[in-house]
């Protein structure tokens, strides 16, 4: 089946481009242009007023979707903001002061974090563990087994490695060992969320969720989420004044009021658009019948016959023994990586030909999504076979 017809307005931006890095930013579907559209006529009718309006009417719609989404039982644990940095943030402002804090989490985890516990590390105000990700078979055990040792304040680990695709499987196991620790635990979901299917039931009362809407949500830059479990830092350090907006206009003074929910975390002003864009994607979803299982069987039957289609080239500098997460594991993502010293010129070359894949070191990277097909394997396929020949 194909859902291009939905994506009209990216395609005919430039029809000879074939995207193949979804794992990096997904073409965003047309409901939303027009969302994009009501936001700006919503600036120009409310003026100040938006932003009752936003809290009002379009937080809840999109928390409410989210949370359906992910099996989590309140809606209310779920909050915005423009990227994952800023609640990168505030959950470090969490942790305790005075010392370094201590850290546990893996050698394959995202800039956004992993730059930030090096940073820290420099100054002496974190000692951090890096679990090695590979081999990967044997991770989840390897990170339970650490994180039993305990002593730590924060475990932080992907759901969905960026630089391999493998998946954790069993979140609510892995995430029940770390907890008999006493660590904030905080699961970085960014590729797995409308990827693979998720549900976090079993440890919304214990694990913090961060996703949001730039890669697989096909809703662009500006909306991030996280799930916050109930009690859990109820009082972040670094607080922006959005985490009282329903108490602005009550008199100062006295200690520093917070909500009680997840609008905690809240930072300060931003931009709402991305929101905006979010909803449309995910009512766009809902009425449409489009489901996470349906997503993920899409993707990994796109993978399937890009794999076989690559087994039948056999082009040396690229063949499927070279995936670090082979074709035959279940768990992994909805990107395929390739450990080749040639990433970099299978990338350009990729590139003379509008084929836009990714590399990062000699790891290269093909994306699918719910708006590739058939064909469009196909092309990648005969596009690699004449510039690798």
């Amino acid at each position: 089946m194909t859902y291009k017809a939905h994506f009209r307005r990216f395609f005919a931006a430039d029809p000879n481009r074939l995207h193949v890095a979804a794992h990096s930013h997904h073409p965003w579907p047309d409901v939303t242009y027009d969302a994009q559209m009501h936001c700006w006529d919503d600036a120009a009718r409310l003026a100040d007023g938006k932003w009752a309006y936003l809290f009002t009417d379009i937080w809840p719609a999109v928390q409410g979707r989210i949370a359906a989404l992910l099996a989590l039982p309140d809606p209310g644990t779920l909050t915005f903001g423009p990227n994952t940095h800023g609640f990168l943030g505030r959950l470090l402002s969490c942790l305790p002061s005075g010392r370094p804090i201590r850290v546990l989490t893996t050698d394959g985890e995202f800039h956004s974090f992993a730059r930030q516990m090096r940073r820290l590390e420099e100054d002496g105000l974190a000692t951090v563990r890096r679990v090695p990700t590979e081999p990967l078979g044997e991770f989840t055990e390897r990170f339970a087994e650490a994180a039993a040792g305990g002593g730590y304040d924060l475990v932080y680990v992907s759901q969905v490695f960026y630089d391999s695709g493998f998946a954790v499987a069993d979140l609510a196991a892995l995430v029940g060992t770390v907890a008999a620790s006493g660590a904030l635990v905080v699961i970085d979901g960014y590729h797995g969320f409308l990827a693979v299917p998720t549900d976090l039931g079993a440890v919304a009362d214990r694990a913090f969720y961060l996703a949001g809407g730039y890669k697989y949500a096909m809703a662009g830059e500006g909306a991030v989420f996280l799930h916050a479990p109930p009690g859990i830092c109820p009082r972040p350090r670094d607080t922006g004044w959005f985490a009282a907006f329903t108490a602005l206009e009550a008199a100062s003074g006295g200690p520093v009021t917070y909500a009680a929910d997840a609008s905690r975390f809240l930072g300060a002003t931003f931009d709402p658009v991305g929101l905006y864009r979010l909803r449309a994607v995910l009512d766009w979803l809902a009425k449409t019948g489009i489901d996470v299982p349906t997503i993920h069987a899409h993707v990994q039957a796109l993978q399937q016959q890009f794999a076989e289609g690559l087994a039948d080239l056999r082009v040396p500098a690229l063949n499927p023994d070279q995936l670090v997460v082979p074709i035959s594991v279940a768990e992994r993502g909805h990107f395929l990586t390739f450990r080749t010293p040639e990433a970099s010129t299978i990338h350009r070359r990729l590139l003379a030909e509008n084929v836009i894949a990714d590399y990062r070191g000699d790891r290269l990277r093909f994306g699918f999504g719910l708006y590739h097909d058939g064909d469009d394997i196909d092309r990648l396929c005969r596009t690699l076979a004449t510039t690798l020949s």
